[in-house]
This record gives C-alpha cells, sequence and structure tokens, in this order.
C-alpha cells in the first residue's frame, strides 16, 4: 500500500519546474541548433522518402502490375499500409480529445506530439487509396460536384467512398485541433522570437493572441467544442474502414466483429507509435523532466487493456468460425494458422497478445528501454495483422483452381519504406520548429504530486499563485506579456 501511495504521489513533472522553466525549456529546443544525431535522422528518413517516391513514380509511369497481384489476392500492401497507417492516427485524437474530456492530466505532455502525429499518419494512409487508382491525377472524381462526364457518378453506397468522406473529416478535424491548441504556445514563441521573419510567422499564425481572460475563455471553449466533435471520429473513421472487409461475402471478412475490433486494434497501435516517438524524444531532446515514469505506467496500461480486446477479438474470430458450420470460414481460419501464410499468423499473435503481457509487471512498465522495444514489436504485429486479414482470406479461393500466392514486389516494399520515410520526416521538421509538448498545458499541471502546495505558493489545487498561468489569467500568461486592455462595449 506503501508502495502504491508514494507512486501516485509522483509529480506528473519532474525537477521541480516553474512556469517560467517550462517555457525555457521547450522554446529552448527551437532556438538550439540541431544537434548531428538530429541530422543523422532526418538524413536516414528522407533517404526513406527518396526510395518511396522514385517507387511512386515508377508505378504511376507504368502500372500497379508492378505490385505481385494476381486476379486472386486483388488487395495486399497497397490496404495494408493504408489501414495502418489509419490506426497510427488514431492515439492523437484518443490522447488529445477523449482523455481531454476525462479530465486525464497525465496527457499534458504527449497530447502535442500524438496530435501531429495523428496529421502526418492520415497523410502517409491517403496516399495508398490514391496510388491504387493507378491514374492518381483523376483522384478528384471521388468529389461529388456538378460536373460534364455525363452520368458517372461515385457509388456513395460503396464502403471505400465512406472511406473518402470520412478521412477527410478526420483529417480536416485533427488538423483544426491540432492547430487550435498551439495557439498560446505559438504566442509564446512570438515574443520570444530574435529572428524577424520567425516573429512575423509566430506572431500571424497566434492570431492576435493577447492573454486576456477573454481570449483564454473562447480559446477554451473551442477547445472543448472540438474534442467533443473529435471524440467521435475515433470510433467512427475505423469502423468505417472495417466496412470495406465486413459488407462483403468473402469468407473470414464478412463478420459482426471488426468495427470494435478494428477500432481497438487501430488504438492499440497508434497508443505504441506514440510511445516509440516520444521515448526517443525524451532521449533525444533531454526532456526527462517532462515524459516520466507515470507517463509510461499510464500509457502501458492503456497498451495492456486495448491489447487485451485485440487478443479476446482473434478468439472470437476462432469460435464464430468453429460455431458456425461454415467449412468456408473454417478454412480461412485453419489455414491462416497453419498454410503458407502462418509465419505472418503467429508472429501477430505473438506480438500483439502474448509480449504485452509482460505490461502487467509493474517494474517491465516503469523500465523506458523493455517498453520501447514492446511498442516496436506491436507496430510489427499490427501491420501483419492487417496482412493476414487481407491476404490470407484472398490467396485461396472457394475454387481450388483459382489458389494463388502472393509475393510482394521491389516497388510494394519501396512505397512501404517511403510511407515511413514521409511519416518520419513530417515529424522531426515538427519537432525541430514547433514546441513538441504544450508548455500552456504543462504549466496547469505542475503542482500535481507536490504534496497540496506548490513552489508557485498557489492554493491548495496549486492553482492561482504569482506567476502561474494556469491561474486567474488576467494576473499573467504563458507568453510572459501582461494581457492588453479589454474595452467592454
Amino acid at each position: 500500500m506503501a508502495d502504491v501511495l508514494a507512486f501516485l504521489r509522483r509529480p506528473l513533472i519532474g525537477g521541480e519546474k516553474q512556469p517560467g522553466e517550462v517555457t525555457a525549456d521547450i522554446s529552448g529546443l527551437l532556438d538550439r541548433r540541431p544537434g548531428p544525431l538530429w541530422w543523422g535522422a532526418i538524413t536516414f528518413s528522407a533517404s526513406m522518402l527518396l526510395i518511396g517516391v522514385v517507387s511512386a513514380t515508377y508505378l504511376v509511369a507504368t502500372g500497379v502490375g508492378t505490385w505481385g497481384l494476381n486476379n486472386t489476392v486483388g488487395w495486399a500492401f497497397d490496404i495494408t499500409n493504408f489501414v495502418f497507417w489509419i490506426g497510427i492516427g488514431h492515439a492523437g485524437t484518443l490522447i488529445s480529445a477523449i482523455l481531454f474530456l476525462l479530465r486525464q492530466r497525465w496527457r499534458t505532455s504527449v497530447n502535442r506530439s500524438a496530435e501531429a502525429m495523428t496529421i502526418f499518419a492520415v497523410i502517409c494512409a491517403g496516399l495508398f487509396p490514391v496510388l491504387h487508382m493507378g491514374r492518381p491525377w483523376m483522384a478528384y472524381w471521388m468529389i461529388p460536384y456538378p460536373n460534364f462526364r455525363g452520368s458517372l457518378w461515385i457509388n456513395f453506397r460503396s464502403p471505400l467512398v465512406w472511406d473518402f468522406f470520412a478521412i477527410l473529416t478526420y483529417f480536416t478535424i485533427s488538423l483544426v485541433f491540432w492547430y487550435v491548441g498551439m495557439v498560446p504556445d505559438l504566442a509564446t514563441l512570438r515574443d520570444r522570437a530574435k529572428s524577424k521573419v520567425r516573429r512575423w510567422l509566430y506572431n500571424l499564425f497566434s492570431l492576435g493572441w493577447d492573454g486576456s481572460t477573454r481570449t483564454w475563455l473562447r480559446y477554451e471553449t473551442v477547445y472543448t467544442l472540438l474534442a467533443g466533435l473529435a471524440t467521435p471520429l475515433v470510433l467512427s473513421v475505423h469502423t468505417i474502414v472495417s466496412w470495406d472487409f465486413a459488407t462483403s461475402v468473402i469468407p473470414g471478412w464478412h463478420t459482426t466483429i471488426f468495427p470494435p475490433y478494428f477500432v481497438a486494434g487501430a488504438i492499440f497501435s497508434g497508443m505504441a507509435m506514440v510511445l516509440t516517438l516520444m521515448l526517443i524524444a525524451r532521449k533525444t531532446m533531454h526532456l526527462e523532466h517532462y515524459i516520466t515514469v507515470r507517463h509510461l505506467d499510464a500509457m502501458s496500461k492503456l497498451l495492456i487493456f486495448t491489447g487485451g480486446m485485440v487478443g479476446v477479438a482473434y478468439m472470437t474470430e476462432f469460435f464464430i468460425a468453429l460455431y458456425s458450420g461454415n467449412q468456408f470460414e473454417q478454412f480461412v481460419f485453419i489455414n491462416r494458422a497453419l498454410g503458407p501464410f502462418a509465419w505472418a499468423y503467429w508472429t501477430m499473435v505473438s506480438c500483439n497478445v502474448l509480449i504485452p503481457q509482460l505490461l502487467w509487471f509493474r517494474t517491465i512498465r516503469q523500465n523506458f528501454t523493455v517498453v520501447f522495444i514492446i511498442s516496436i514489436l506491436i507496430n510489427v504485429g499490427m501491420w501483419f495483422e492487417r496482412f493476414v486479414i487481407i491476404v490470407t482470406s484472398l490467396h485461396r479461393d472457394y475454387l481450388p483452381s483459382n489458389w494463388s500466392h502472393y509475393v510482394p514486389t521491389l516497388v510494394e516494399i519501396g512505397l512501404l519504406v517511403g510511407s515511413f520515410g514521409l511519416f518520419f520526416t513530417a515529424f522531426l521538421l515538427f519537432s525541430r520548429y514547433l514546441p513538441v509538448v504544450s508548455m500552456n498545458e504543462v504549466k496547469s499541471v505542475l503542482h500535481i504530486g507536490r504534496g497540496g502546495q506548490g513552489r508557485n505558493g498557489g492554493g491548495p489545487d496549486g492553482r492561482g499563485g504569482p506567476g502561474d498561468p494556469s491561474g486567474p489569467r488576467d494576473q499573467q500568461t504563458p507568453t510572459g506579456r501582461k494581457p492588453r486592455e479589454e474595452v467592454t462595449v
């Protein structure tokens, strides 16, 4: 009991930080020149991106025949990568919107990076359906508008069309939510900027923020409304993606468990990617005081919960196939476990079900190195989950004469590598020019775990002391400026 209480009393933010120190630490990352580690990482990720650009150029110039697809396996790497990246993007909205509405204060150190990760992951996901069209310059045909193409309109009953609108909506809301959350920090950077160009840019995007009480009230109202709008998207987007499969009549796909199964898997893989990125950022950007053991423990518990849901879904699929008495459905799942792609199936089970069980042990959850390795393995397993669902349900048809095998080509592998290159390049540029930790939100939780009264001299809840921007906002703002005089008309 004493150990539990001691753990709960640990502060969310280490180092006994003052609000001014938070501003100096986070904005200081943008003032310093990047070190050799950052340059090495950006060079490596840009090289991966170049591989993807070359592969995509060759694909568009030659055609989708460069992929290893055939008459039986019509979907493979492209749709696998699409579903994988959409899943990665779910953690940003979960951490930012749902946990914000549930008042989970540990999110404050990781929500900014998670939101940015959502934007980049959705961009990566959107590339694959466009490339799969074969003629990506005609992607605008998906948009329903008065046109001169005669009676040629999109089929609104197709789940693929639902994907288009769901992803576009998700991307738009996530982008606005991410940007609005950054406005107070952009005002802070505006007031600290030494370069005229940076000061002009920060002033433009901070929307005239002055830190007054009225500004803060409007900001918090808009931020809460956006969180409320974004929350249903966590459930709806991957539910719609699952309907790409669940509305078909192919054994292994037409199952009603897919919507919750896909949503849980998306959050599972997204949280693992957030852990991977934040643990790297913690070490390379010296954010040890801002990403602490409590953050690691909370995110690991979410992995246990969502990973458990994924494991139950795996067992449910097998049970329903057996219980249904449908020989085609039974064959698909036996083929997954014992057929030509059994190695992929058991890689999926090992990484998604067995390895995450280590997180039940507190010593494992508090070991940054072990959690980092587990987070990478989870993402490996979640990519193979999508691969197994798609390929093993297709490569052996109803007729043995139609059975075929699938082997990815260098172009498909290049596109997969390129998508990771795009993702990591975008994230590295984000970490170089924008704050990776939300300064204004971190300042509001400095008091947590300090035993009642923080060093800022606030009240029992730690708010309201002089110099504390989370207190009365007509006294002090996160930008460090005195707010402008308000005029009431």
